[in-house]
């Protein structure tokens, strides 16, 4: 399976903004690449971080598009089939991408706390250690719907991460169970149930040309 392996802390820095890819370190004044501490590495990477050039229509539809597959750590081809679903779904075709992502299972098993990062809950599903409705579901791209459990299997309950679950809140189209560690999809998140800062409508202008 295809995957970014270069440094993640310089995809923060190219979008300008955390995007949440090292679990506890990214909440850390002291350690993130965009913190406020001596060592934080402030602007985009590259030789000439600081260009006045003014950013043209395309370049902002460009980032918008860059700043959400990274956020959800989805690559190129992944992101053109959910954006194909959610062109085919009635309703607003930017709102249905961003709730289409939200509901992929190794979104999920992050927002519920069950994982320090996306990347974390992706390899968490596809080592087998994440049960939808009681049985092993190891594709992290795989989406969820209305009512839908998500829970840790047995044997993988005594892991550290799991005794030591950071308390993050989780959003309210998701309910949690920390004791028994499962959580369930109570509704299809609205706009303003997502956190992503991005104009999904630029998206949709990229696609449409």
């Amino acid at each position: 399976m295809a995957r970014y392996t270069g440094a993640t802390c310089r995809l923060c820095r190219r979008e300008g903004t955390k995007l949440f890819l090292k679990g506890q370190r990214c909440y850390s004044q002291d350690k993130c690449a965009l913190g406020n501490h001596p060592g934080a590495r402030k602007g985009a990477p590259g030789m000439h971080p600081t260009s006045r050039r003014k950013q043209s229509e395309y370049g902002m539809q460009l980032r918008a598009k860059q700043r959400t597959k990274r956020f959800y750590g989805v690559l190129e081809a992944q992101f053109r089939k959910f954006y194909a679903r959610a062109e085919r779904m009635p309703g607003k075709t930017g709102e249905n991408l961003l709730a289409l992502l939200e509901l992929r299972l190794d979104n999920i098993v992050y927002r519920l706390g069950l994982a320090e990062s996306r990347a974390h809950a992706r390899q968490l599903v596809t080592h087998g250690h994440i049960l939808v409705n009681g049985k092993k579901l190891d594709i992290p791209s795989a989406t969820l719907d209305v009512n839908d459990e998500v829970s840790v299997a047995e044997n993988a309950r005594k892991f550290k991460i799991f005794e030591e679950m950071a308390e993050r809140p989780v959003p309210s189209w998701l309910s949690i169970d920390t004791t028994a560690l499962k959580g369930t999809v109570l509704s299809i998140p609205t706009r303003e149930e997502v956190d992503v800062d991005v104009e999904e409508t630029l998206i949709v202008e990229l696609y449409s040309k």
